[in-house]
């Protein structure tokens, strides 16, 4: 690397000061649909505490082992950290070219145990066994044995993914200083360095709130979202990425480059179109909610996230790992009881519309504040990729009639 400097691990902690310095899809009063909980945030589920580490360091070419590091990890508690109980769950995945690990058992047992991890592509294991050290050293661990849910995208554009930089003092960071509040979100954690639609991407939050004759129950989203092609990009309805067809990714430096090089300078790239490359990429979406729902509705609800990315322009493609968690914190004590029969409460099939439609539109507007959120961030071999610039999303808002 040309700049040698000592990595710096942020530990994030969750500031709705520094939130405020950036605007969310709610306060641009984007048209995504529902109402939004207090935070607009998964932590608008009572009980859900977010965590996350970053790790950002060194500029220039890669030197594996060394950087540049733009990465980190995620962590959702479903009850808080200090809560063992575990909740009723289910998984889904739009395509498989990724990994959720864990979800066997999610599957079987229809229960999540523990923490959802979100990382890089190649920490997955680092960050599965840092979550197994983190749990049996709990002294209110309520079993010998653990199975965590680790999920991944891939950030080797702008990271040296094959650095191995997340270490278990990260995870055990982030899983210890998770909190309530609203998250950061953009270039933090596990999204660190991640690319949405062209654009810069990372960590999103949101919420839907049903009204009182509904229930009043929340549904809470985060993203992971690192996926997508320019061209398909959706907010609202607007084609947007057709709006903003320039701010390719790039390189940041002045050296000529090789002639078969994909990437242009990035002084050349202002003004110039984006290239046709097929949709590739991945999205992880958590999804938490107080319904008093059972796994095979909680499996109905993380199909719906699909929805959602449609909405947004996402379609699944063939390298794409789009993997979904859904869960309930309703039905405390369902497992862990001493009684013989555990009495729980879940919702009849035919109230179950409104949650789908809560599902669909926080997972847009999550990814929606993952693009507001992130920042330009030049990485890996120079690698420059735009933050979407809000001022010309919201000109194409206007243009198609789409803000109030």
């Amino acid at each position: 690397m040309r700049t040698s400097i000592a990595l710096l691990t942020a530990v994030v902690f969750f500031s709705v000061a520094l939130q405020a310095q950036k605007p969310r899809e709610r306060d641009l009063k984007l048209p995504i649909g529902g109402t939004p909980g207090a935070l607009d945030a998964i932590t608008d589920v009572a009980g859900v505490e977010v965590g996350h580490t970053t790790l950002i360091a060194g500029s220039g070419t890669v030197v594996a082992g060394k950087g540049p590091v733009r990465t980190g990890v995620t962590v959702i508690h479903p009850r808080g950290k200090a809560n063992h109980d575990p909740v009723f769950a289910a998984w889904f995945t739009l395509n498989g070219n990724g990994e959720m690990t864990g979800t066997t058992w999610v599957q079987e047992s229809g229960l999540l145990e523990g923490p959802v991890a979100i990382t890089n592509t190649h920490s997955v294991g680092v960050v599965r066994d840092a979550i197994v050290q983190w749990e049996v050293a709990q002294q209110n661990a309520l079993q010998p044995w653990w199975l965590p849910v680790v999920a991944e995208t891939y950030d080797g554009g702008l990271n040296d993914i094959n650095g191995f930089h997340v270490k278990p003092e990260h995870v055990f960071a982030a899983l210890d200083n998770a909190a309530g509040g609203l998250p950061q979100e953009g270039s933090v954690g596990g999204g660190t360095g991640m690319v949405c639609h062209g654009f810069k991407g990372g960590i999103g939050t949101a919420s839907r709130r049903l009204p009182a004759e509904q229930g009043g129950y929340t549904v809470g989203v985060l993203v992971q979202c690192n996926y997508g092609s320019r061209r398909d990009l959706r907010i609202a309805g607007v084609p947007v990425g057709e709006e903003i067809a320039d701010l390719a990714g790039c390189i940041a430096h002045s050296r000529p480059l090789p002639a078969d090089s994909p990437r242009r300078r990035c002084d050349d790239v202002r003004g110039a179109a984006q290239d046709e490359a097929p949709e590739q990429g991945s999205i992880i979406v958590v999804v938490a909610t107080d319904a008093p729902v059972l796994p095979h509705q909680l499996k109905r609800i993380a199909t719906r996230v699909s929805l959602g990315i449609g909405r947004q322009g996402g379609f699944g493609g063939n390298s794409s790992g789009d993997i979904f968690i859904a869960f309930s914190t309703a039905n405390a004590r369902a497992w862990f009881n001493d009684q013989p029969v555990t009495d729980v409460k879940m919702l009849p099939n035919d109230r179950l519309s409104p949650l789908f439609q809560a599902t669909a539109q926080a997972t847009e507007a999550a990814i929606t504040n993952a693009l507001l959120a992130a920042e330009t961030m030049t990485g890996a071999n120079d690698l420059r990729i735009y933050a979407m610039p809000v001022d010309r999303m919201l000109d194409a808002m206007r243009k198609y009639g789409r803000l109030p």
